[in-house]
């Protein structure tokens, strides 16, 4: 059996259940058995790197579930600086 975690946050919240499948099972597995897939996912995690739904899990792994961007990296990074200049 395997004790896995499944987290799902936000800016100011947090939801982590913990649930416990076969060998064997995977991310989507998790995420079925955890009951938090919603429309906002954008992909999954274990431990922060990217995986596939079908990635085989491991005892005591933490999925998270990824929400999509909100702003591109590079476009924050341009508003910080100009920022920076107006000042």
């Amino acid at each position: 059996m395997l004790r896995i975690q499944v987290v799902v946050a936000w800016p100011h919240r947090c939801v982590q259940r913990e649930v416990v499948l076969e060998e064997g099972a995977t991310v989507a597995d998790a995420v079925r058995q955890a009951a938090l897939e919603s429309a906002e996912v954008a992909g999954y995690a274990v431990f922060g790197l990217a995986v596939e739904p079908s990635e085989v899990l491991r005892d005591g792994d933490r999925v998270e579930l990824l929400r999509p961007l909100q702003v591109d990296p590079k476009e924050a990074r341009r508003r910080r600086a100009q920022r920076q200049r107006d000042r």
